[in-house]
């Protein structure tokens, strides 16, 4: 009778446990929107269930405590910049990236479709609005010198988020750090048009804009490469079926249909990874030099220091 009960006991320590070490937390790098719509319908047609998985999904109170709450294991997975994982690995974050979520850059330099900036040369002279320093002001440099432009000949401008609303109103010529998905069809619904200027396509390497990263010494987890092959299988689902999971979408969180989210949703889909696996290593190793060559950082990392591709 002792051994049975013994038995019981155990068994049942065991199965909370496995239990427990099915769920993830992801923390968002922002509130919940389009971006994240792999994750929110991979969620909402069960796709994590069927991986064996509990997923929660937490937008932070604070998007700058994300890739140290992550790395201190407050979270399992964030949801994160390319460009700033270069910044965490400099300033010391063990952070690794294991998948990608969007596979090309979303930030842009906007100005206003009617005004006089016809190209990124007419910006000489003329003030430029953002709302953080760091990475877009090292963008804009680059994006400025590649049109012949001298970057000091520019007046900076900290709009403090507030993109449309300084661009619209003639507070500044231009603004760096708007995303195409959602910035150009917030001027439209303001009674404008915009015009926007990509950086891929102007001098600075392509880069994911959003990525899943988690801590070093969890890298190896077999909850990730579950948690990836459900967001592909969401990403692959919305893409042949927007419609149906746009509902999805706003069935979850019905404050967000509105047209601004409608258009983003459109706007986004060619972008999610369909591959969320995949590490293009030489792009890594690019964007690592052009981040060392804007001095961002002191040295471009080892591409396997940020990022790993799971198997």
């Amino acid at each position: 009778m002792r051994k049975t009960a013994l038995a019981l006991l155990l068994g049942l320590a065991m199965g909370g446990a496995a239990q427990a070490a099915d769920r993830l937390t992801v923390l968002l790098e922002w509130f919940v929107n389009p971006d994240h719509a792999p994750l929110v319908v991979a969620r909402e047609l069960g796709l994590f269930e069927k991986a064996g998985l509990e997923v929660e999904l937490l937008p932070p109170s604070d998007p700058s405590i994300v890739p140290r709450a992550v790395a201190s294991g407050q979270a399992d997975i964030g949801i994160h910049y390319q460009p700033n994982l270069y910044l965490d690995h400099a300033a010391g974050v063990p952070l690794v990236r294991f998948g990608t979520l969007v596979e090309t850059p979303l930030n842009t330099l906007t100005v206003l479709a009617d005004g006089p900036i016809k190209e990124i040369g007419d910006l000489a002279g003329k003030r430029i609005g953002f709302s953080v320093s760091g990475f877009e002001d090292a963008m804009l440099g680059q994006m400025l010198e590649t049109a012949g432009v001298d970057p000091k000949s520019v007046e900076l401008v900290n709009v403090n988020f507030a993109l449309t609303a300084s661009l619209i109103s003639g507070q500044v010529d231009a603004t760096i750090g708007g995303f195409r998905n959602f910035e150009l069809t917030q001027i439209r619904l303001e009674g404008h048009e915009g015009r926007a200027f990509f950086p891929e396509e102007n001098g600075v390497p392509a880069y994911d804009e959003l990525i899943f990263v988690t801590r070093p010494d969890l890298a190896g987890d077999a909850r990730l490469k579950r948690f990836l092959e459900a967001v592909e299988q969401g990403a692959v689902h919305l893409t042949n079926h927007p419609q149906e999971s746009w509902a999805l979408f706003v069935r979850a969180y019905p404050d967000l249909d509105n047209a601004l989210n409608r258009q983003a949703w459109t706007d986004t889909l060619p972008r999610f990874a369909k591959r969320p696996f995949a590490l293009d290593r030489a792009r890594y190793a690019r964007f690592g030099a052009f981040m060392a060559g804007r001095g961002l950082i002191g040295k471009a990392p080892a591409v396997e220091d940020i990022a790993v591709e799971l198997e």
